[in-house]
């Protein structure tokens, strides 16, 4: 984010916004917290949250992501000295007392989001004012999923945030294995050729860029570049099913292609509904990819 600038209109003209960190850590954290879902796709639960354990401490901030998985968010003013061990430390301890975060998830959100948490995919988002290159090697070394966010204040009204890294929690393995393991699963439940476009879904979604993570939830699978671009169902009789964040308001929506699913019931996030039934739908579906992912 280095030599980027900001400009923006007054009465008097046009004037230059030079990027600057937070006066205090605080600043960050409670502009964060107050728009935490459209900023990180993450619904905010908990500010500062005391942890019970003998040496103590205080979780930044709580909460949930679009795939209901626990989220522990820590914030530096500068230079994350020390905040990716600190929060991977709040991390193991949320693992360890589920019952607290389902307390937390169930006051706050209900019974319904307390039930399906989705423990399988914790998640650490680090919200720095930079990070060393050394910090985004540690995270790649860790069995967790972590995101490195940078972050830089334009005047008093705006905030930018950069993703700096961003890695799953899954052991490490060449992306083609990863690649080739999902669809793997996937073809030996489904025959035909929707088996093959499924696998086909996954590669050319994991290819639009490093730092995607691939969340599976019983419902459906999502990508994530720290929030979701798109999720894909399972296979139905006849077509698949994508969800993108794209707007459909800025496509041009084709009959039994793409759908406004805006406001109506589905699984996965994403009010852009993209049915594929052949390699050509994929292929028309590209343009859709990209814009969903450079939206997130």
């Amino acid at each position: 984010m280095s030599g980027l600038k900001l400009f923006h209109t007054t009465n008097s003209g046009v004037t230059e916004v030079t990027p600057r960190l937070a006066e205090v850590e605080a600043d960050v954290q409670d502009l964060i917290e107050a728009h935490m879902e459209t900023m990180l796709g993450v619904r905010f639960l908990a500010s500062e949250y005391v942890i019970d354990c003998v040496d103590g401490g205080r979780i930044d901030s709580l909460g949930l992501d679009e795939n209901n998985a626990p989220v522990v968010v820590e914030y530096k003013r500068g230079t994350a000295a020390g905040v990716i061990n600190q929060g991977l430390y709040y991390l193991s301890w949320l693992m360890a007392h589920k019952d607290a975060f389902r307390n937390l998830v169930r006051d706050r959100l209900g019974a319904s989001a307390a039930s399906q948490v989705l423990w399988s995919a914790p998640r650490l988002i680090c919200v720095a004012g930079d990070f060393t290159r050394y910090d985004a090697h540690a995270v790649r070394e860790h069995r967790r999923s972590i995101d490195l966010v940078r972050y830089r204040f334009f005047g008093n009204e705006h905030i930018g945030l950069e993703t700096v890294a961003s890695v799953t929690g899954q052991t490490a393995a060449p992306r083609r294995a990863r690649r080739h393991a999902a669809g793997v699963a996937s073809a030996q439940r489904q025959d035909g050729a929707l088996a093959q476009l499924a696998v086909a879904v996954d590669e050319a979604l994991l290819g639009l860029g490093d730092g995607i993570t691939r969340v599976q939830r019983k419902q459906y699978r999502a990508y994530q570049r720290l929030r979701n671009f798109a999720c894909v169902c399972p296979p139905q009789q006849t077509k698949l099913l994508v969800y993108l964040k794209a707007d459909p308001k800025e496509v041009g929506l084709e009959p039994g292609f793409t759908r406004d699913v805006t406001g109506l019931g589905h699984h996965g996030t994403g009010d852009l509904e993209v049915q594929l039934r052949t390699e050509r739908d994929l292929e028309r579906a590209q343009d859709l990819f990209r814009l969903s992912y450079a939206a997130a």
